[in-house]
């Protein structure tokens, strides 16, 4: 294995760049047109366009990476995660090609990442589970008959695919049709596929996983326990390791049923598996992510091990060498998105205008962006991750008031108030803890104001393709619009091309009001997003709170609900259409 090409963007990818870095292989950036600036791309030792503004048209394209291997001549790809890193089918086609695959063989892929196969696997092995299906459901009347059977609430999950996208809670029989709906949406959009399956849902409970490594030779550790009950809308927030609070007969069941699992599913190379622990203890298998997980570092700074240089010893046959390592101090994962806290969570993509990051002991930075780039509304929220370390648990929570204090993004809202408070708050600071994984939704009461609107993402700059000959060889360059004109009548190259994020004229000419005010009829949208599904129909009369559109945004589903009574009138959008922050979606009269 020599060089390395990263199917993925953000900063992950930027960490797999420095882990060859690291290792002495090349590293192989790929991009879509939004990304031509980014920083995964200009940190990747090559890198090469797929094209294509959205992620099916750049990162999910298949032919498209593969195509940029051969180019690039490539001998590895090591996928992150999200996007294809739990697609089997194009772990075959990396395979079929002749390349080193840096993940598990695709048939651990298609056992375990199918959700209601790993159940299976799950039960074989006699791991703790909780009632579900026995397979995807065919359509929302056989989720409530499931509910009728088992009970409320339910988990409605994506049988393929993981992050907390296409998983959604119903806590009364009523909301199963739409809740149904939106897990699918939602599945298809970020997976490429719909089909889901329920389970019975365990109420307020921890989410306790274990980070795991396997080789060829059927060796299999697990290098630490990590907590993430910190989570909205069922993705996580915050991330810790060792998992605080277990009892021995709890970490016991969790390494044990852990390795069971992937030594029956063939497993090899890092993975994750994923438990809820409920209020009275119990342990219930919920998942295994069949890649790196966002909150990896946490492990790596407990244990001392890189997660990301033993898959690359692993995909080179190498034997892993140790059993579960010893454990040295505590470490904290802060997710730093996109997000407004103070109204609910809703992203808010946008050009970081200032950038000044915490530093010190104990203090890590993964970041995917820098001042002056633009978070896009096409893709993930996920700005950075501030990792956080110390002797103990205090220790680090001591170190992540002061580095979140130091921390500062301007351009957009971010999730740094909710951090900042949350490491005050008795429930997340008490010995033991009584945060879960509905607390943020249901419990935590830090009242943060809404923050002031960043500038709306901006679209791509303009661009200009222009023919070079360099060494003889005919080439296609792309550049700045207008920087061709000037280099081709003599001039000098007018400075290097602006990174993603540099200021350029918005796109959409739709009727605008304030981001995120409702002016006296105006329903506007909060944020830029597209528009998945319209609930109301014109001249239909609603009330304050009723869903009126849904909005997809940086791969979440945010339903658009009205502001008060009245009837709505004016409703121009459609579903497809994109909207910017500020834009009217209709009136509502009366």
């Amino acid at each position: 294995m020599r060089k390395v090409l990263i199917a993925n963007r953000g900063e992950i990818a930027v960490r797999i760049a420095r882990a060859c870095r690291d290792a002495g292989l090349v590293s192989v950036a790929v991009y879509g047109e939004l990304d031509l600036d980014a920083l995964h791309v200009t940190m990747a030792d090559e890198a090469y366009a797929l094209g294509g503004q959205s992620a099916a048209e750049s990162y999910l394209d298949i032919g498209k990476i593969l195509k940029a291997a051969a180019e690039s001549k490539a001998d590895a790809v090591h996928p992150g995660y999200g996007f294809l890193a739990e697609n089997a089918e194009f772990a075959r086609e990396v395979i079929a090609a002749g390349l080193t695959w840096i993940g598990p063989p695709p048939e651990a892929i298609d056992a375990l990442g199918d959700k209601v196969r790993a159940r299976h696997i799950a039960t074989a092995v006699g791991a703790p589970l909780a009632p579900g299906t026995e397979g995807p459901v065919s359509g929302a009347d056989e989720v409530v008959a499931f509910a009728a059977t088992y009970g409320l609430p339910i988990a409605i999950k994506a049988a393929f695919g993981g992050g907390g996208r296409g998983l959604k809670v119903a806590r009364t029989e009523a909301e199963i049709p739409e809740q149904y709906e939106s897990a699918v949406r939602e599945a298809v959009a970020a997976f490429g596929r719909g089909e889901c399956f329920v389970e019975r849902y365990l109420d307020r409970p921890r989410h306790v996983e274990t980070q795991c490594l396997a080789d060829a030779r059927g060796n299999v550790v697990v290098v630490s326990t990590r907590d993430c009950s910190l989570q909205r809308r069922h993705q996580k927030l915050v991330e810790e390791a060792p998992a605080p609070f277990l009892s021995e007969e709890q970490e016991r069941l969790l390494r044990s049923s852990s390795k069971a699992i992937l030594r029956e599913a063939g497993y090899v190379g890092a993975g994750t598996c994923e438990f809820l622990v409920g209020q009275d203890g119990t342990v219930s298998f919920l998942e295994v992510n069949t890649r790196l997980q966002v909150e990896h570092p946490v492990t790596e700074e407990v244990s001392g091990i890189d997660l990301v240089r033993e898959m690359f010893r692993i995909a080179d046959g190498q034997e892993l060498g140790y059993d579960d390592p010893p454990l040295r101090g505590h470490s904290i994962e802060f997710r730093i998105n996109a997000e407004d806290p103070g109204r609910g969570f809703l992203p808010t993509p946008g050009t970081i205008t200032s950038w000044r990051p915490p530093a010190g002991p104990g203090v890590r930075l993964d970041a995917g962006y820098a001042a002056g780039m633009t978070v896009p509304q096409a893709f993930d929220s996920l700005i950075a991750k501030l990792i956080v370390t110390g002797a103990n648990r205090s220790g680090s929570l001591e170190r992540a008031r002061r580095a979140l204090a130091e921390f500062e993004i301007g351009g957009m809202p971010t999730v740094l108030p909710f951090h900042r408070a949350v490491v005050d708050d008795p429930a997340f600071t008490s010995d033991p803890f009584t945060v879960h994984t509905r607390w943020i939704e249901t419990e935590f009461a830090g009242n943060l104001p809404p923050q002031p609107a960043g500038e709306a993402a901006a679209a791509a700059p303009e661009r200009e393709r222009i023919t070079v000959e360099v060494g003889g060889k005919r080439l296609e360059v792309v550049l700045p619009a207008g920087l061709g004109s000037v280099a081709g009548a003599g001039g000098p190259a007018a400075g290097r091309t602006p990174r993603a994020g540099a200021r350029a004229r918005r796109s959409g000419g739709g009727r605008q009001a304030g981001p995120g005010t409702q002016a006296g009829d105006d329903l506007v949208s909060p944020m830029q997003g597209t528009i998945v599904k319209i609930v109301a129909e014109e001249g239909q009369q609603v009330a304050a709170g009723d869903t009126i559109v849904v909005l997809e945004a940086m791969k979440m589903e945010q339903p658009l609900t009205a502001h008060k009574d009245g009837t709505v009138t004016r409703l121009a959008v459609q579903v497809g259409q994109t909207v910017s922050a500020g834009e009217i979606i209709c009136q509502l009269q009366g």
